[in-house]
């Protein structure tokens, strides 16, 4: 069984073929296919390890959908001064599909 660390949106992330993860936002149309930059590659006993991408390895994977997460809530308040602030924020992602790696 193969695997890979790639990088997407500054985050690194450990997949397989047919693996789905969700990256951080991408601006490629839903069904288009990316490549992601590959930081290790291994096998059952053999590990490959990039400086920083490893020479000749290719993950592809294709977008599936593009979403939004849960709304986390910033609460900001000063005792004793009437002050707060209350401001919601929903992070955007991409959710992949693994189809390759070589």
């Amino acid at each position: 069984m193969s695997f890979a660390i790639v990088r997407a949106g500054g985050k690194q992330f450990r997949v397989e073929e047919g693996a789905t993860l969700r990256v951080p936002s991408r601006s490629e149309d839903v069904g288009a296919s990316v490549e992601l930059d590959v930081l290790a590659v291994g096998a059952d006993k053999e590990t490959r390890l990039g400086s920083p991408l490893v020479d000749g390895a290719k993950v592809t994977a294709k977008i599936v959908d593009h979403g939004r997460a849960t709304k986390i809530v910033v609460f900001k308040k000063k005792r004793r001064k009437h002050y707060k602030r209350t401001k919601g924020h929903r992070q955007g992602f991409t959710t992949v599909k693994i189809e390759s790696i070589g």
